[in-house]
């Protein structure tokens, strides 16, 4: 019964991530002058500047998700319950799915090599060599790829550092192999399974790209997979995070799109005025024209 509680309380916490994605940004409107102040520019920005705004952009990423369950519409709630029940079901079977592979010494291990993959000793780096690539051959896609990816990953470790305190659940060989919520675990959730998702995220929204997608989401689900097959989580530490990972790294992206775009709307229609002549002899008009072109 603990556990069926324990699962209850991981949906509704993992729900928060799930709602700051899905609420407009117009439902937050307090906030939209900060993040159109904390928007990236597309040129390259001195570190110093660029170091607030990533900054800021957190703190903002993170009001937005632990406030989330106060804007919660019927929409909302209806896949809260479709999460809730897979994600429950999954904590309900996990004793017996973590035993539906061989699990010998050599799974185990080569395993484990695999899911290094996902880990912020690697996962920090790639997303780095993003905005250095960028920054090195002038590609403001790649550089605006590394900073939403960086500032995924830090939303993404607070949220899943924040879930790992308080439920404290045990992995696949720790005590009776039951993942017992509340017994001082950090099974749930998988850290590795929701950054390797927010990062490819980013990614698949940045470059659009199906080929792009598939190599990120790919990795991301073998990093996630071999968690499993290593013995370090069950399926529900990591299919829940896993959707949750995917929803952080499109609410980061989707922000930034949406503050970058309503704070260069007018800089756009200026920079694509033009001037024409205005010669009309029969209404006898002379001058010049102004256009816009947004």
């Amino acid at each position: 019964m603990k556990s069926l509680h324990a699962a209850l309380a991981a949906c509704c916490a993992l729900a928060s991530v799930a709602q700051a994605q899905t609420n407009p940004p117009e439902a937050l409107s307090s906030q939209r002058t900060a993040r159109e102040d904390a928007a990236y520019s597309s040129e390259t920005e001195p570190l110093k500047p660029l170091g607030r705004k990533f900054l800021k952009n957190v703190l903002l990423d993170q009001k937005e998700i632990w406030t989330s369950p106060l804007h919660m519409t019927r929409g909302d709630a209806k896949w809260l319950i479709v999460f809730g029940a897979v994600t429950g079901g999954l904590i309900a079977t996990d004793h017996w799915t973590s035993h539906q592979l061989p699990n010998t010494r050599d799974q185990i291990r080569v395993s484990g090599y695999v899911s290094d993959v996902g880990s912020l000793y690697t996962i920090v780096p790639l997303t780095g060599s993003f905005y250095v690539v960028g920054l090195l051959t002038d590609n403001a896609k790649a550089r605006e790829t590394g900073l939403l990816g960086a500032e995924a990953l830090v939303d993404g470790l607070v949220v899943f550092s924040a879930f790992k305190f308080a439920f404290e659940r045990q992995r696949p060989l720790e005590g009776d192999g039951h993942g017992h919520f509340f017994h001082g675990g950090t099974s749930f959730p998988s850290g590795h399974t929701m950054e390797s998702f927010a990062l490819a995220s980013v990614i698949a929204h940045e470059y659009r790209s199906k080929k792009v997608a598939m190599i990120a989401y790919g990795l991301a689900g073998l990093v996630s997979a071999s968690r499993f097959s290593a013995r370090k989580h069950f399926a529900s530490d990591i299919v829940a995070p896993a959707v949750a990972g995917w929803l952080v790294g499109t609410f980061v992206f989707d922000r930034h799109r949406d503050a970058f775009r309503s704070r260069g709307g007018p800089l756009k229609a200026l920079r694509s005025a033009s001037l024409s002549p205005l010669i009309q002899p029969q209404a006898r008009q002379y001058g010049v024209a102004l256009n816009w072109h947004p």
